[in-house]
């Protein structure tokens, strides 16, 4: 999971919570430090910041929601379960929740616990892998038949996973199917030769954006592409923002949103090309998606508050800019050009 996409799964589980306190003040300095840590996977680092965001206020649910995330990404399972059932106790219970209280069931073992909280999820949309862990459950419990059910389901909301294919692949053996068994041992074979085929490209676009002429480096970065999978265009996209080449990223960062409307990646960077490219006007609508999509991505909101900026319409750039002062509170240049905006907004005597 990349960084933008694991905050981008932290933002689905806030949003499928009922409604809760906001971060401000202390509270928002430490959580808008704990989530640029969570983007660098430095989930320890990030949950000491969460805690002392706790301390100052201990009735936030949105901190302690992502508190319990950073906990459960280290597998710390007992703590991040005692996180999610106070949220339990304070909220009730709600999607996001029994999703992942089923995922901790699945790691303790407590399988018929499991399968009661992430059966009703396997039709929501928030949670595409809900097959992929209920047929886990449904494997280890032995309940083959339902199992086969789940991890089907499963292959089919994401073909590309080479786990599903390897789970599927186990169940169809036990059931002596062994030709389905080895179709399915197969693509996980490939898929998984795919991934790696894909990081090296990775890496080798990386180094020639770098190193070489941008002519040059797209021929090396052009094997990433395939029109059909979201993820390698929004990976390519993604290269040539890094590198500045602002023009080639919007191509296959556009196919990738077209292909997946639901990708806060594929959204943010393409308006980040978009307005790498000076292209305000088109740059907002992505961005806007992006930030809708992720609401608690600082850079989403600080570039969408740029450019309404910069389209001269700052009274709708303004509460962007606030929320994402909110999550970056000590960034002074930021604080300086919020209180200007806020100043020239002011009715005149």
């Amino acid at each position: 999971m990349t960084r933008t996409a694991l905050l981008t799964s932290v933002a689905i589980l806030l949003a499928s919570q009922p409604a809760a306190a906001q971060a401000s003040g202390e509270v928002a300095a430490h959580f808008g430090q704990a989530t640029r840590l969570m983007e660098d996977r430095l989930f320890g680092e990030a949950a000491a910041e969460f805690e002392k965001a706790l301390a100052a206020d201990p009735n936030n649910d949105n901190v302690r929601i992502a508190y319990a995330t950073s906990l459960f990404e280290q597998e710390r399972n007992d703590e991040a379960r005692k996180q999610w059932e106070i949220e339990r106790q304070r909220l009730g219970t709600w999607p996001g929740l029994e999703y992942y209280l089923g995922r901790l069931d699945l790691r303790d073992n407590n399988f018929t616990s499991a399968i009661r909280r992430l059966q009703p999820l396997e039709s929501n949309p928030a949670f595409p892998k809900t097959s992929l862990y209920l047929g886990l459950a449904y494997l280890s419990s032995n309940q083959p038949a339902k199992a086969l059910e789940s991890l089907e389901r499963a292959a089919k909301n994401d073909p590309h996973d080479p786990e599903v294919h390897y789970r599927l692949g186990r169940v169809y053996f036990v059931a002596g199917r062994t030709d389905d068994a080895e179709r399915e041992y197969k693509l996980y074979r490939e898929w998984r030769e795919i991934q790696r085929t894909v990081e090296e490209d990775g890496h080798l676009c990386m180094d020639a954006l770098r190193t070489q002429p941008i002519a040059e480096a797209r021929a090396i970065c052009q094997k990433i592409a395939d029109p059909h999978d979201p993820r390698r265009l929004i990976l390519l996209g993604q290269l040539y923002a890094g590198a500045g080449a602002y023009l080639d990223a919007v191509g296959p960062l556009q196919q990738a949103v077209d292909l997946d409307p639901k990708s806060f990646e594929g959204w943010h960077f393409l308006g980040l090309s978009l307005y790498g490219l000076h292209r305000y006007p088109e740059a907002v609508e992505p961005l806007e998606k992006a930030a809708a999509l992720n609401p608690h991505y600082f850079d989403t909101l600080n570039l969408l508050a740029k450019t309404l900026h910069l389209l001269g319409n700052d009274r709708a750039a303004l509460p962007v800019l606030e929320r994402a002062h909110t999550l970056n509170p000590g960034d002074a240049a930021l604080t300086a050009v919020l209180e200007r905006m806020r100043a020239a907004l002011q009715p005149k005597p």
